[in-house]
């Protein structure tokens, strides 16, 4: 069975999906805090109102997968997850009052989570699973081009107008994102299926309790914890350290951003190809190797321009996690169809990964020093390459799933 072959404008419309949707994530991510304190609110306060966003995403990340596996309608689930979120911009420009800003923080973090999956689930309906990874790779190209194009544009508005005009125009770029679903066109009645994800939840026969008892997705869950907990400090102590010695911290942000943006707009999508001919481990062991690398390279170069070019296999560990978590855990659930279920479990884990990360490699830096900080995230990549090596076994399949039966209009 071939796979999948959606139209022009169905490809057209999920790269604007997923340009617009990072877009709209853009505004919530530095400019919110600035925002805040220039509306009156103390530290202590703007970083509680990010610790409940935070543990509304970490919390949403189970019952979200759940909930986008059992609603078989995925655009209408993407739609109302992008409504949640230009209503947490609007409260945002609207009434930045305590209790309003914990309200959209949360809706927030709900909402992107299950935002996130309802677009991989639509990824998988129109293209299926054997043109599963070039698709998502694909996603990840068009996603980073959104966070660049976002991040220029809201720089300019905050300029030219205020902190307050971003949240405005984020919620205002939900508009294209949800004309974007029109394009997205369910398939006929009779396309053949490759996967069970693309079933309607009640013709899938495997009860739910199975999935948590595959131990090749306890297995990934913890390489995944691994790696964010070696990779989601690792930028941010270096920026601080360069900031300490008064070196031009900004100039490395920025640097540092742009770096990882381009590798994963140049090579995402050839990472989904190189997955689905060589095999996932091969694309799994380039990622995680490029970690403790550049872990090793932080500690002895410490200036501005070889940070900026470190970030460079930021970009190809960040392109790689991101095509990997949804191509595995689509190779996961080819028995029991809850892919969502399986991303929820991962994001769980990344996010349990990146919490640990931030606060052991704070405590280390300040209590041994800036290049023990470093060793230790670095000997943290060292264990998740070391899974991956002896314990991750190949997913991709050998075999096509044989058509399972037609399937009732998923998108």
């Amino acid at each position: 069975m071939s796979a999948a072959s959606p139209s022009r404008s169905a490809a057209i419309g999920l790269s604007a999906l997923n340009f617009f949707v990072a877009a709209v994530q853009t505004g919530f991510g530095p400019f919110l805090p600035v925002y805040l304190t220039r509306s009156g609110w103390t530290q202590g306060e703007v970083g509680l109102a990010l610790s409940l966003g935070a543990i509304a995403s970490v919390a949403s990340q189970v019952p979200g997968g759940f909930l986008v596996d059992r609603v078989h309608q995925k655009r209408l689930v993407c739609a109302a997850s992008l409504g949640a979120l230009g209503m947490s911009a609007l409260v945002m420009a609207l009434w930045p009052s305590r209790g309003s800003v914990w309200s959209a923080e949360v809706l927030y973090g709900f909402g992107a989570a299950v935002l996130s999956m309802s677009v991989v689930a639509l990824t998988l309906n129109l293209w299926g699973h054997a043109a599963f990874g070039e698709r998502v790779g694909t996603n990840h190209r068009y996603a980073s081009l959104g966070n660049a194009a976002a991040a220029g544009l809201f720089g300019v508005v905050v300029y030219m107008m205020s902190h307050q005009a971003v949240f405005f125009l984020g919620a205002a770029m939900t508009v294209p994102a949800l004309a974007s679903l029109l394009l997205l066109k369910p398939h006929p009645e009779d396309a053949p299926v490759d996967h069970p994800a693309r079933l309607p939840p009640a013709d899938r026969s495997v009860p739910l309790w199975v999935v948590f008892f595959d131990l090749h997705l306890h297995t990934f869950a913890l390489c995944v914890a691994l790696f964010t907990l070696a990779n989601a400090a690792m930028l941010p102590v270096a920026l601080n350290a360069l900031a300490a010695r008064h070196r031009d911290a900004g100039f490395a942000t920025t640097g540092s951003i742009v770096s990882l943006q381009v590798v994963v707009v140049l090579f995402a999508p050839w990472l989904g190809r190189a997955a689905e001919r060589w095999g996932r481990r091969p694309v799994l062991l380039v990622g995680f190797a490029a970690l403790p690398l550049r872990g090793l390279l932080l500690a002895v170069l410490p200036g501005v321009f070889p940070l900026i070019g470190i970030e460079l296999l930021d970009g190809v560990s960040a392109a790689v996690i991101g095509v990997m978590i949804p191509l595995t855990a689509a190779d996961l659930t080819r028995k029991t169809g809850y892919l969502n279920l399986a991303i929820g479990s991962f994001g769980l884990s990344a996010s349990l990964g990146a919490t640990f990360s931030t606060a052991l490699a704070g405590w280390i830096a300040d209590r041994f020093g800036l290049q023990t900080a470093f060793l230790a995230l670095s000997a943290a990549g060292v264990a998740a390459l070391l899974v991956v090596l002896l314990a991750m076994p190949e997913t991709r399949p050998t075999t096509v799933n044989p058509e399972l039966k037609p399937h009732a209009r998923p998108a």
